[in-house]
């Protein structure tokens, strides 16, 4: 059941559901550390912990006002890319703990010839049914189900 066509693209945009899934964690984070028997200084460290950690995640992955946040994803002859506005296509190569399920699509990949800086560590990447119209997510989780050599590395 695959398409003999091997081009596909979508783009998608923030999401209301990941955003208040985020605030809801944050603030259940920041709930039971004063809940902790440890000193002040331990939940002073920890509230900024949490400021810190969404100072980070927010813009990249949540919001995606960054310029490194990935907003669209196509598979071409040459393999699957993602799409940043920092470094326009990127091939990735996406890995097998995928999940493409009705309500959210979890990409894991890895960046192909990303700088060793950065190592070949594996990443996510979330996007929800919201972030894209809904005939296009189903697009998505069945592209990504039943792809030829889905988790190939591009050549």
């Amino acid at each position: 059941m695959s398409s003999q066509s091997s081009r596909f693209e979508c783009r998608w945009q923030a999401s209301r559901l990941l955003l208040t899934a985020y605030w809801v964690a944050q603030a259940l984070a920041l709930f039971s550390l004063f809940f902790l028997d440890v000193s002040w200084w331990v939940r002073v460290l920890g509230a900024i912990a949490c400021l810190v950690h969404g100072c980070w995640a927010l813009p990249q992955f949540i919001v995606l006002s960054s310029p490194a946040a990935f907003t669209g994803l196509r598979r071409t002859v040459d393999g699957w890319q993602l799409w940043s506005d920092r470094g326009g296509w990127q091939a990735v190569q996406l890995r097998r703990d995928s999940l493409a399920l009705p309500l959210v699509v979890v990409l894991r990949f890895r960046v192909v010839n990303e700088p060793r800086r950065f190592g070949r560590r594996v990443r996510g990447l979330c996007i929800p049914s919201d972030a894209l119209a809904p005939e296009e997510h189903r697009r998505l989780r069945v592209r990504l189900k039943f792809s030829r050599r889905r988790w190939a590395a591009p050549e």
